[in-house]
């Protein structure tokens, strides 16, 4: 899990610190990894915005920007493509095969 540091307003920061103190969350993190994952439950268009994002920066994998986006490898690809990004083909080393394998068996 990576770390990351961010500036929070006064007022979010006393209804994040209260919101623990009230049992709401375990902790800030929490409260922080709750709040992003909800965004993007309720915003699956910047989900797929942000996958493709990382993924046209080189950043992850089609497999792993599938998996961001909640959707399956094919219809990343076709997403891809309708936003004009170029495809990569074959894993770049072994950490990305291990990634595509394990998307893979993920699929329904």
């Amino acid at each position: 899990m990576s770390r990351t540091t961010a500036t929070i307003p006064d007022d979010l920061t006393d209804l994040m610190e209260g919101a623990v103190d009230a049992g709401v969350f375990e902790n800030k993190s929490d409260a922080i990894r709750h709040v992003l994952r909800e965004y993007f439950e309720e915003h699956p268009n910047e989900r797929v915005a942000a996958a493709i994002a990382l993924y046209e920066r080189g950043d992850v994998t089609l497999g792993t920007a599938a998996r961001l986006a909640d959707c399956n490898r094919f219809e990343m690809r076709d997403r891809l493509r309708e936003e004009g990004v170029d495809l990569r083909v074959g894993p770049e080393d072994m950490a990305d095969a291990r990634d595509e394998i394990e998307t893979a068996r993920n699929l329904e």
